[in-house]
């Protein structure tokens, strides 16, 4: 068998008390990604392309759009 995962081995250690207060969805962890979450991982993935992060010389870091002219997600 192999290795337990951390959720794994908490939902089998609360599952008294799931019986109790209700049963929990428990589904694979390690499932293949659907072709809907493919295609919404890909637009949020060029949504992120759009946005350029700035580090002050503090530390501290805010985004600017890459390109200002672009007021598509403003």
């Amino acid at each position: 068998m192999a290795k337990e995962s951390f959720a794994q081995k908490f939902m089998r250690a609360t599952g008294r008390l799931r019986v109790i207060f209700g049963p929990a969805h428990s589904s694979s962890l390690d499932h293949e990604m659907t072709e809907a979450n493919r295609r919404l991982l890909a637009q949020r993935q060029a949504e992120t392309q759009q946005w350029e992060t700035i580090r002050r010389p503090d530390g501290s870091t805010y985004v600017v759009p890459r390109n200002p002219d672009d007021k598509s997600l403003r």
